[in-house]
């Protein structure tokens, strides 16, 4: 019994796939898997989203929350903004970033009563139809129950070439271009920016706008109510191009020019002081020499 048999084959050493390389040293780190399989309150998605190349931190998270909440939850920035520390801001910025690679759709339709909403599409799934296979294998828990494993994630479609963009909307242009209130009305524009950070113009978006802006100084509206015009009531999201709306907005809300007023008549006109010839008495006089009394006492005039 307490001899060893040599010619037996030794038994083999049980490891954890993924802890050893091949070469039998263990890694020195790495990151494991501690899973427990999910049979309720659980949500697939794709690693094409949360592996994601070109989406931030907050867009992946904000991606994956939208994608586990029920039908008709309330996704507008406000309530996303009540529920997260991170901000309205930076919220709108992660929700643009989803809309930009397919994965969230909004429209705005008007619904009975004239009032317009938001309609919000989560895509677990952008471009499902064009997708290439291009992510390494995974053998997920999912993929297992279905049986139906898969040899690689899918990432999301390439993003197709836009053709030139189309040309801005019209502006009203001024009677009188003056070179002054030209530049007025890019001044005004070169600020809005500070009133909406998106409404930063470029040279040649400014350029286009001014004549409009021109035309609304030139009817008696001021720098201060211009700017209410252009900048109130814009959309929280879905800005995509600023120097249309502004343009639109000069051209449909241009207000009619001011009522005539008849001019003013000219101030009387003020003579220079002089003294009488004939009197030596101070007047004003155009040119005549002698006082009212004296051109009309004949002994003073000869």
């Amino acid at each position: 019994m307490g001899n060893q048999n040599p010619s037996a084959p030794p038994r083999a050493e049980s490891r954890i796939a993924g802890n050893k390389p091949p070469n039998g040293h263990p890694r020195p780190g790495g990151l494991a898997h501690d899973n427990t399989r999910h049979t309720t309150r659980f949500t697939v998605v794709g690693n094409h989203l949360a592996q994601h190349h070109e989406l931030s931190l907050l867009a992946i998270g904000l991606g994956v929350h939208l994608q586990s909440l029920p039908k008709g939850a309330r996704v507008d920035i406000k309530t996303l903004a009540a529920r997260f520390p991170e901000g309205a801001t930076r919220i709108a910025a992660a929700l643009r970033e989803l809309e930009a690679h397919g994965y969230l759709r909004r429209t705005r339709e008007r619904v009975p009563g004239g009032r317009i909403v938001t309609r919000t599409v989560s895509c677990n799934q952008p471009g499902a139809a064009g997708r290439r296979a291009d992510a390494p294998r995974s053998a997920t828990l999912e993929r297992a129950r279905e049986g139906t494993p898969r040899d690689h994630a899918h990432a999301p479609p390439k993003r197709e070439k836009r053709g030139p963009r189309k040309p801005l909307p019209a502006v009203p242009q001024p009677a009188c271009p003056a070179p002054d209130l030209l530049q007025a009305a890019t001044d005004l524009l070169s600020g809005l920016r500070r009133h909406d950070s998106r409404l930063l113009l470029s040279s040649c978006d400014t350029d286009h706008l001014a004549p409009g802006v021109a035309a609304w100084l030139e009817r008696d509206v001021s720098a201060t109510a211009v700017r209410h015009a252009l900048t109130a009531d814009l959309p929280p999201e879905g800005l995509r191009r600023p120097a249309a709306l502004l343009a639109h907005r000069l051209a449909a809300r241009l207000p009619p020019p001011p009522p005539f007023r008849a001019p003013a008549a000219p101030p009387p006109a003020i003579h220079e002081m002089r003294n009488c010839d004939g009197c030596d008495r101070g007047f004003r006089s155009a040119g005549t020499r002698l006082c009212r009394d004296c051109r009309t006492d004949p002994t003073k005039g000869a």
